[in-house]
């Protein structure tokens, strides 16, 4: 049986692979344990979607679980406008739209289109300056999509051992770099 990959973890791997590895190791504990500022604040962004209180409207899905048969994904939405064929992915702030954002984003819509709804749109939002980014539909940039499958791929082959580190710096800012014998080089 091959297990899911959570949604967050696309963004996650792409930055480092072995995050989600530390992350499971903390597993119930308390976030606080090590999450920085970032994170915190991230999560404050997204209690009004996990709380259902973004929006009233019932045509509004908000902070639903999902589950993606063909990538054999799994995760929870932010926001997705019945109405608007619109799906949404909120953030604290964007500075730079990664590509691990947009693999979160192209995961939903797999997941709500296998679920039976109609997404015509999909976009990020960021909460600090109230500015939306549209962002393409997988069939609309096949170079995205490409690389989502790839990404997929590269996860469900993945060889912890096989990290090499490439990027000190990176490393230096992540939030596990006290667990991770990487940040020693």
């Amino acid at each position: 049986m091959t297990d899911y990959i959570l949604i967050s973890y696309l963004n996650d791997f792409i930055f480092c692979p072995k995050s989600i590895y530390f992350h499971k190791l903390y597993g119930l504990k308390s976030s606080y344990l090590y999450n920085d500022t970032f994170q915190s604040e991230g999560k404050a962004v997204h209690e009004t979607i996990d709380n259902k209180k973004y929006s009233s409207k019932k045509n509004v899905l908000q902070g639903i679980d999902v589950y993606c048969e063909k990538y054999n994904l799994c995760g929870k939405i932010d926001i997705f406008d019945i109405d608007k064929c619109l799906l949404t992915e909120r953030k604290k702030h964007i500075s730079t739209i990664y590509d691990g954002y947009i693999f979160q984003l192209y995961a939903q819509y797999y997941s709500l289109l296998e679920m039976g709804y109609k997404v015509n749109k999909i976009q990020l939002y960021s909460f600090d300056t109230n500015k939306a980014y549209p962002i393409l539909l997988p069939d609309e940039d096949i170079n995205m999509k490409n690389k989502f499958e790839n990404l997929i791929e590269q996860i469900n082959n993945f060889d912890i051992n096989s990290i090499i580190n490439t990027n000190i710096n990176k490393c230096m800012r992540c939030i596990y770099n006290n667990l991770c014998d990487q940040t020693q080089c």
